[in-house]
């Protein structure tokens, strides 16, 4: 497993800001953020002008370009990021599920709009991932079964967040092993509560909350999963660059001992 974080962490800074610091904190990668409002990192409506700088930062600071995440399902959108992902060397698209929780009608076009989706991933050689999301059509273990039963393209992946899956009161050591088939990502982070939303930056470093990450990333080990895990911590943005170095040195020392116990470094 390669350890990165998205760049979302760093999201009031410049995307070198997060290259220079995720690196500082010993990460393997990074998760390019194409999320609008929280970063301007991967601006997909300028990628053509930002591919060569990102290449160069991820050879200046020796990170690999792990993924990107761009939640938005919009044909256009994600055509403009399949084509960056292919030009700057990103294998893997994480895209949102969108709709509504326990809607059959939303969840319906989510999957209908998924597999359209990996379709054109699939004609570009990339991967599409989409997570269980709290609120959203997609959100616990048995409508991501759901999705991966009815989208069959080798293109498409399941991204693994443990914290959602909380979130959706399960227990993400035993919700893994039901989706491991079809696991291509995974983004983690820790969570206190099964509130709606994942709490202040902080309390979503790894290790600050209730969740087992120690036997999840163990289950994921067990069942051979050799993919990225990328910490994502969203609401960071007007975080003094510090207190983001913070969460990220802590977060990443957290995910270390994880693979040691693990017993995959």
């Amino acid at each position: 497993m390669k350890l990165g974080a998205n760049s979302v962490l760093f999201g009031g800074y410049d995307l070198e800001t997060a290259f220079k610091y995720l690196a500082a904190c010993g990460y393997d990668g990074i998760e390019l953020s194409a999320i609008e409002g929280m970063s301007e990192h991967l601006v997909l409506d300028r990628w053509q002008e930002l591919s060569a700088e990102i290449k160069r930062l991820s050879t200046e600071y020796n990170l690999a370009l792990l993924a990107m995440e761009q939640p938005s399902q919009d044909p256009d959108k994600m055509e403009k990021a399949f084509q960056a992902a292919v030009e700057i060397g990103i294998p893997i698209v994480n895209c949102g599920p969108g709709g509504k929780s326990d809607d059959e009608d939303t969840l319906k076009q989510s999957i209908d709009s998924l597999g359209k989706l990996a379709d054109r991933a699939e004609h570009y050689g990339v991967t599409l991932c989409v997570k269980a999301h709290v609120g959203a059509a997609i959100y616990n273990t048995p409508t991501t079964l759901r999705a991966m039963a009815e989208i069959t393209s080798p293109a498409f992946g399941i991204d693994m967040d443990p914290s959602h899956i909380w979130r959706a009161n399960e227990n993400p050591v035993e919700a893994i092993s039901a989706v491991l088939s079809r696991v291509k990502h995974v983004h983690i982070r820790d969570c206190r509560g099964r509130q709606q939303g994942p709490g202040l930056p902080e309390n979503q470093a790894n290790g600050r909350g209730e969740i087992d990450l120690v036997g999840y990333v163990k289950a994921l080990a067990s069942g051979g999963y050799a993919g990225p895990v990328n910490l994502e911590i969203i609401g960071a943005k007007e975080y003094s660059v510090e207190r983001c170095c913070i969460i990220a040195a802590e977060s990443r020392g957290h995910m270390q001992a994880c693979l040691q116990a693990a017993g995959v470094r």
